[in-house]
């Protein structure tokens, strides 16, 4: 798929259509900071400050969801010093930042394995959840040591303990009983996939989620993935029809969420 650039001029078309909800994933920290002559973490600092314009964004643009893949389950295989900055600034920002994401009302979870986590991470992970489970105005889902895969296994790890058990049998299982075993399956699926930092892959992200989203690729390294970029993203999404296999009916609306 050919790598998307948001369109230059104003981006609030009228009658745009807002997706329900979003999930990014944020590449392009590192080179970020080499192309500045800063250490790698620099760049994820930066990329923090970037979490915070495109949630702002969310809210004002009307998504009810964002999902961010912050850690995957490869990332441990990197340099032990950057694994140690990432977890750190994580904690940080859980530290930092709760408290004014459960006075705006948004929700925060997350998805993926957490054993790996120290006891005091996994600690304030609960916490955050907890403090704002309530919370209605939005929701803000962060991927730690998560991988689409290893999702699509937890849900069939669930299904084989049923069967096992004899309360399931294997004919049973369809992709809809699936659907309600895999991660956030009360949430709406993304319907748009933003990828920044050039490469043109979902790099083992929310792969069943992702069976009808829309991609959006853009060569903007994720610290600069301001504001104003994500609104370019939304207006290329609204103007893609979304068939979900079916043939087009005339006078059809076909844009936008299938969620709506």
């Amino acid at each position: 798929m050919p790598i998307t650039e948001p369109p230059s001029g104003p981006t609030d078309e009228p009658g745009q259509v807002i997706p329900r909800h979003v999930a990014i994933i944020m590449d392009g920290n590192n080179r970020w900071a080499r192309r500045r002559g800063l250490p790698g973490v620099a760049g994820h600092r930066a990329g923090v400050e970037a979490v915070r314009g495109v949630l702002r964004a969310c809210r004002k643009q009307g998504v009810e969801v964002l999902t961010l893949f912050a850690f995957s389950s490869e990332n441990w295989g990197r340099p032990q010093p950057e694994v140690r900055a990432l977890l750190a600034l994580l904690s940080r920002y859980l530290r930092n930042e709760v408290r004014e994401l459960h006075k705006d009302g948004i929700r925060l979870r997350f998805i993926g394995e957490r054993k790996r986590f120290s006891e005091r991470l996994r600690r304030l992970m609960q916490q955050s959840e907890q403090v704002t489970a309530a919370n209605t105005a939005a929701t803000m889902v962060i991927a730690v040591d998560y991988g689409g895969q290893w999702d699509i296994a937890q849900a069939a790890q669930k299904l084989a303990q049923r069967v096992q058990e004899g309360s399931l049998q294997p004919g049973d299982i369809t992709p809809e009983l699936i659907d309600r075993n895999i991660s956030i399956s009360d949430l709406p699926r993304p319907d748009l996939c933003i990828r920044t930092g050039g490469d043109a892959r979902v790099s083992n992200f929310m792969l069943w989620h992702f069976a009808y989203s829309e991609l959006y690729f853009t060569n903007i390294l994720w610290p600069d993935f301001d504001e104003a970029e994500f609104a370019g993203a939304l207006a290329d999404y609204s103007r893609r029809e979304r068939r979900f296999g079916l043939r087009e009916t005339p006078g059809l609306v076909t844009g936008g969420s299938a969620h709506a």
